[in-house]
């Protein structure tokens, strides 16, 4: 299939896209322990704006210097230092003419390193299913939170509004709100995790209410031209099979109401991006985001074959795609692809075990140029 659409720039906001490849969010553990970006970063995330994506989201960013924190080694806009060391991160992004985006992360109960606190929160005081994951450092079953004050609440969403205030002093394009993956906001949006009787519980409409005033309110807090995301799914680290109650129904919900903020974009993860995903014969979680909430969308879940993105692309299921193994694979994917090579398949050992550090050898692979 030829690859036409994939290669059309498009515009968000005020930014243009030079193709429809954008990096996704991926863990790494490989900043200073006290959560400062440092040089390995910088030449980790270059190398993609080299390889010709034409955004990179980073990997999650803890907010504060509470609960927010997820894993060993990973990176904050928690504190002014934070700020300063990104700096050289997002210049040398924007060197090779990407953008590059602020993933904002509060991992809650799924929280499994965390250098300010041995505790966990959540919407309620229920564990995540499954185990902590060995490659980012963790072992055996996740602890049970706390659940959260109303007090809480405030705190981590003026977290949220802090950290994208520095993302933006950092150079960031833009934020993406981890919504996603069973980190803290899809704890609140999860049914069995969130078992609270205040506005914030029960009802699929409570239940979505602190996203909402998180995008509210950090949109109050930075300009209108400056780049608003969400990242949302079904699935999560701990429980992949997981799927809302209402299915169809409950999709049209949380992406219609998402459609009404002050988004740009949604951005949505599933097993496989191409498979219906309520069902058999119901659409796919792109077409549910793209059809109800009515924004741009970016779709992400085994989308490395080119032939499979440039469909989502045709069917209007998407308006960009962004590729996680592939791209650790390809850091030159959307070069490779513009001169007919072969693209590299994903080794899982060799690049995320023992630990899913950066390594060296990914540092060193050579770059195919434009």
């Amino acid at each position: 299939m030829n690859q036409e659409k994939l290669f059309l720039n498009t515009v968000i906001k005020n930014k243009t896209l030079k193709n429809r490849y954008v990096v996704a969010p991926m863990t790494r553990i490989s900043a200073e322990q006290d959560g400062r970006a440092n040089d390995t970063m910088k030449q980790y995330y270059e190398r993609y704006a080299k390889g010709g994506f034409s955004a990179i989201i980073s990997e999650g960013i803890y907010i504060d210097e509470s609960y927010s924190q997820g894993y060993d080694d990973q990176p904050g806009l928690a504190r002014e230092d934070h700020v300063q060391a990104w700096k050289p991160v997002v210049n040398a992004v924007h060197n090779h003419d990407s953008l590059m985006i602020a993933q904002l992360m509060h991992a809650g109960g799924q929280s499994q390193g965390n250098v300010y606190t041995n505790e966990t929160i959540s919407s309620s005081d229920v564990p995540p299913k499954g185990e902590q994951l060995g490659f980012y450092g963790g072992s055996g079953p996740f602890q049970t939170p706390k659940a959260m004050t109303e007090q809480d609440i405030k705190q981590v969403k003026d977290a949220f509004v802090q950290s994208a205030v520095r993302a933006k002093e950092a150079g960031f394009d833009g934020v993406e709100i981890h919504g996603a993956n069973g980190y803290l906001l899809d704890q609140f949006l999860t049914d069995y995790l969130n078992h609270r009787e205040d506005q914030f519980g029960g009802s699929k409409e409570n239940r979505l209410r602190i996203i909402l005033e998180i995008i509210q309110d950090i949109r109050n807090a930075v300009s209108s031209d400056y780049i608003l995301g969400i990242r949302i799914s079904q699935i999560k680290v701990a429980d992949p099979d997981h799927k809302w109650a209402e299915g169809e129904k409950e999709a049209e919900y949380i992406f219609s109401q998402l459609g009404q903020t002050s988004l740009d974009y949604i951005h949505v993860t599933d097993g496989d991006a191409t498979n219906p995903t309520f069902g058999e014969n119901t659409r796919t979680l792109a077409q549910a985001a793209k059809d109800f909430g009515k924004l741009p969308v970016i779709a992400n879940g085994k989308l490395g074959d080119p032939d499979k993105a440039e469909q989502l692309l045709i069917d209007n299921h998407a308006d960009l795609i962004s590729v996680g193994t592939s791209a650790l694979a390809n850091p030159d994917l959307p070069h490779k692809l513009n001169k007919g090579m072969e693209l590299k398949d994903f080794d899982f050992e060799s690049i995320l075990l023992p630990k899913a550090k950066i390594k060296d050898l990914e540092l060193q692979m050579d770059l195919v140029q434009n």
